[in-house]
């Protein structure tokens, strides 16, 4: 039956007894006041405790209260979404220091939108043609160094972009011909390449090449949201549904006027392009800008504190099992937050880690953790509800202890 044939079949269906029509209605009713359904439990869906972190397959994080109330009283209104863009973006853009901002379906699509807008302008002809490049005019390659290489980069392919690898700074200019569109930076690589940021926004502005970084994952440090728009890339791209706690469907491309008017052209409601398939809904943009807000506003120090306390609590309880050693650890980029090494003598305790971690995962709660390696784990708390540490350590120390 077509969605016309629906609409008017419903339409048809009296008020009364419409649900003894409808297939599953009876299962679907809705319970009692005062009782709020639990759709996991009914879907059959696992839910679980995260010590892992912000994994997109984990569904990210968890929204705050005031972000779910912004996203509820979105849907009482309706609204036309270009303009709320429109507003919402010039709110966010003085947030993170920048020229503009708009709110996209995630960072992926930040990157695809971005790229789209350097190639077309505001040329809507261009905008219907991506990404078939050739013949337009367009430029067709984007530069990024080997060791920035990783599936994500599929987001600027989309486009229709060749993507051109270089190791070093000469390499990179050797490379740097009438094709190329954008010189493209991930910044949880940056260790690893040889070119870092201030040279590589300076190499973008001596060929008056755009320059672009994916920090999808790259708060905290809290100032990041802002500290590579100050440096001069032309556009930035974050995931919103990790740190800052917003829609996991959500996040924000943000950088000079020109590129973020013109990606805007990519978006919906526009169908003519590439992008049409990103919609983000009014409640996605207002959740989204709520929960920046509030990250920003937020006592990051206090919240440091509450992450040392609870991981010493996990390290505390694992510890004190004979043959196991901890450490704790900040990684330098990516999440920045406190990151605990479990470590045990795999002659003392006979378990291995992934053992570990599928008997907490099939536990009571289930717990879900981090990186497994033969005889050792990883825990982060920054995902965890107050007090679930405490459940985290029990558990873990009553496996180490029945392993023994």
């Amino acid at each position: 039956m077509q969605r016309r044939e629906l609409l008017k079949f419903f339409s048809l269906v009296p008020m009364a007894g419409s649900a003894a029509l409808i297939p599953g209605a009876a299962a679907m009713a809705a319970p009692p006041p005062g009782r709020r359904r639990n759709l996991f439990k009914e879907l059959g869906v696992r839910t679980f405790i995260n010590a892992a972190g912000t994994y997109t397959a984990m569904t990210g994080s968890l929204m705050h209260d005031y972000v779910v109330d912004a996203i509820r009283s979105g849907a009482d209104e309706f609204c036309y979404l270009d303009e709320l863009q429109d507003k919402a973006g010039e709110k966010i853009a003085a947030l993170v220091h920048a020229e503009a901002a708009v709110v996209t379906s995630g960072a992926f699509a930040g990157m695809t939108l971005g790229l789209a807008g350097i190639l077309t302008g505001m040329d809507q002809r261009k905008v219907e043609q991506l990404p078939h490049l050739e013949g337009t005019g367009m430029k067709s390659e984007v530069i990024i160094q080997k060791s920035h290489n990783i599936v994500y980069n599929h987001a600027l392919k989309n486009t229709g972009c060749k993507l051109i690898y270089v190791e070093s700074s000469a390499e990179l200019e050797n490379a740097i011909n009438e094709k190329t569109a954008l010189l493209h930076f991930l910044n949880i690589e940056a260790d690893k390449g040889k070119i870092q940021h201030e040279e590589w926004v300076a190499l973008g502005r001596k060929h008056h090449i755009p320059t672009s970084i994916d920090i999808a994952a790259d708060v905290p440090p809290v100032s990041n949201l802002w500290k590579f728009n100050d440096m001069g890339f032309s556009f930035v791209v974050i995931s919103g549904g990790k740190a800052i706690r917003g829609p996991q469907s959500a996040g924000l491309l943000m950088g000079k006027k020109e590129i973020i008017a013109a990606a805007r052209l990519h978006m919906p409601p526009r169908g003519f392009n590439i992008g049409r398939g990103f919609k983000v809904n009014k409640e996605e943009i207002l959740g989204m800008y709520v929960a920046l807000e509030k990250y920003i506003q937020r006592d990051h120090d206090k919240e440091w504190k509450r992450w040392e306390t609870a991981i010493a609590k996990i390290e505390q309880a694992a510890g004190s099992v004979n043959g196991v050693t901890t450490s704790i650890t900040i990684p330098p980029l990516g999440n920045v937050t406190p990151t605990l090494e479990i470590s045990w003598d795999a002659t003392a305790i006979k378990l291995t880690g992934k053992e570990l971690q599928e008997k907490l995962r099939h536990g009571r709660p289930s717990i879900e953790i981090g990186g497994v390696k033969d005889n050792s784990i990883t825990i982060t708390v920054w995902m965890l509800k107050p007090g679930q540490e405490k459940i985290v350590a029990r558990r873990i120390r009553e496996e180490l202890m029945n392993a023994r």
